[in-house]
């Protein structure tokens, strides 16, 4: 079993995107996280080199041709650290009654 746990590391809306579009698949293109995030290429690379850095992800670098090709993965490390915070925000939501939409009797009429 998984214990909750808040990762103020994964917690940055552009590493959780990241990290969560890496949990759903196996290895992803450097162009492809690029795009599915909206980030810069120098801005990617420094996320992606801050979680390699904690071993959240492995990137491999190789080159197709003569042309260079980046990509990574979520590790074990990731993958559990990545499962533990999304329980401790579900910890957290269903702490302010499980649900954050608001109830119909906010959007009534007097």
């Amino acid at each position: 079993m998984i214990t909750p746990r808040f990762d103020e590391l994964i917690h940055a809306p552009t590493r959780l995107s990241l990290v969560a579009f890496l949990a759903a698949t196996e290895w992803a293109d450097f162009a492809v996280l690029r795009d599915s995030v909206g980030l810069s290429d120098s801005a990617l690379s420094k996320q992606l080199t801050t979680l390699a850095d904690t071993g959240y992800v492995e990137i491999r670098k190789a080159f197709v041709g003569k042309r260079p090709r980046t990509s990574a993965r979520l590790t074990a490390d990731g993958r559990t650290a990545f499962d533990r915070h999304v329980l401790a925000l579900q910890e957290i939501v269903a702490g302010a009654g499980g649900s954050v939409v608001p109830s119909s009797r906010s959007s009534e009429q007097p």
